[in-house]
């Protein structure tokens, strides 16, 4: 990200589009048809980027400088076409689009990898039993398969709409100063479909100078996406704490230690992500103000996003590194599940519990002598399953046969189990679609 953001990159992404802009109005018999030609012969280390970054803090703009720079290197009869008709904006925001369309194409290796690594975490520890925890508490059995599915679940759900996100996103602008493209007369239409299409570019119905929705709705996506990577990592984060040991991130010499404890293995990855998530939001909020547009260029909005967008792009990228290595390498502990899953002495199957009871003695009733049974397991230590069938009302053996099984994980592994499978189906297709669309 940082390649494609940089100041090379910006020049070499304003080199295509005047490129581009060179060859549609030679296509309208606008210009010259030399002018295309001559710029493909400009690389953007010709240009200097730092005379060009000076200049800028004088003109307000990087395309003054740019435009002057590239003059320069041009023939002198080809130089008076060179630039014709556009505005700062659409040069700019067309090469924001070529940038952020390389952006999300460098996306994809680490988020179809990491989709495809949960899928296959999720089948392999589909049956795999531990406590399924609400409010930071035991509340039933799940399978360790089925929480890593609804990770992928999440992700997946996200990386479905990239593609969308990026064809809205990738748009050409050329409106020139006003936005209504009068520069090109009656030649208008012609000249900015072109100029989209050399670009490999979607066009807008209407120039996009004050609308900016589509920077905005990038922006989401790019917080989505990082929001579904912390969901993850705040679970594991959670999961490798010292008292309940389910989890590690996987081991590298070195990563994750104290300078002054030599036994700390600290979530390095999950603190990453979760510092991304901490931080996109704001970047949002900055592309949402900058939707506020004062009449057809505002001030400073507009200037705004250049500081939002290469670092949401940035935050979601390093996220997806992180993520990527926790998917592929996350050491887990199924013996510690289960023992975790007994550390209550039975009160996490205490909704089964009640369940069973309720078809003898009712359904309120049921639960008022599960939530008196617990608080006699809490004070005295004793399995909730014992508590329960010392009770007179469970006395009978039909009814301790139900008790027992209520005790029994094999019905919640059998729904985990499913849930896993169902779960990595679909983040499996998400990462066939992905990858596919990328590579058309």
């Amino acid at each position: 990200m940082r390649n494609v953001f940089s100041d090379r990159g910006r020049l070499a992404a304003m080199l295509r589009a005047e490129w581009a802009l060179a060859a549609a109005t030679a296509e309208a018999g606008l210009t010259a048809p030399a002018l295309a030609a001559a710029l493909e012969r400009i690389d953007a280390d010709m240009l200097d980027a730092g005379a060009i970054g000076a200049a800028t803090a004088l003109a307000g703009v990087p395309t003054i400088p740019f435009v002057a720079a590239v003059r320069r290197l041009l023939p002198p009869d080809l130089e008076p076409d060179f630039h014709k008709g556009a505005t700062t904006q659409d040069i700019l925001d067309t090469a924001l689009a070529l940038q952020m369309r390389e952006a999300f194409g460098a996306l994809v290796d680490d988020l179809t990898a990491t989709l495809a690594a949960l899928a296959a975490l999720a089948r392999r520890h589909r049956a795999d039993v531990c406590a399924g925890r609400t409010y930071g508490q035991h509340a039933a059995p799940v399978t360790f398969g089925a929480k890593v599915g609804l990770w992928g679940a999440g992700l997946a759900d996200v990386a479905a709409r990239m593609e969308t996100t990026r064809t809205r996103a990738c748009v050409a602008a050329l409106g020139g100063p006003t936005g209504l493209s009068t520069q090109f007369g009656p030649h208008a239409a012609r000249v900015g479909a072109a100029f989209a299409r050399h670009l490999g570019l979607a066009t807008a119905p209407f120039v996009w100078h004050a609308l900016r929705g589509r920077m905005a709705e990038t922006g989401f996506f790019l917080a989505e996406l990082v929001g579904a990577l912390a969901k993850m990592a705040t679970d594991i984060a959670h999961l490798a704490s010292t008292e309940v040991s389910e989890v590690a991130e996987p081991y590298v010499s070195g990563r994750g230690g104290s300078s002054a404890m030599p036994h700390k293995r600290n979530p390095v990855s999950c603190v990453a992500v979760l510092a991304a998530h901490a931080v996109a939001g704001s970047h949002v909020a900055t592309l949402l103000d900058a939707m506020a547009v004062l009449h057809e260029r505002g001030i400073g909005q507009w200037h705004a996003e250049w500081l939002a967008l290469p670092p949401l792009f940035g935050l979601a990228s390093g996220a997806l590194r992180e993520a990527r290595a926790l998917a592929e390498g996350l050491v887990v502990d199924t013996r510690r599940m289960r023992d975790n899953l007994e550390a209550t002495r039975g009160l996490v199957f205490s909704d089964a519990a009640a369940a069973a009871l309720s078809r003898h003695i009712g359904a309120d009733a049921a639960h008022r002598a599960i939530e008196e049974a617990a608080a006699e397991t809490r004070a005295t230590g004793r399995h909730l399953r014992d508590v329960v069938r010392a009770r007179p009302d469970c006395a009978s053996a039909s009814i301790a046969a139900e008790i027992d099984a209520a005790f029994d994980p094999a019905d919640a592994i059998g729904h985990g189990a499913a849930v896993a499978d169902r779960a990595a189906d679909a983040i499996e297709a998400a990462a066939l679609s992905l990858r596919t669309r990328s590579d058309r």
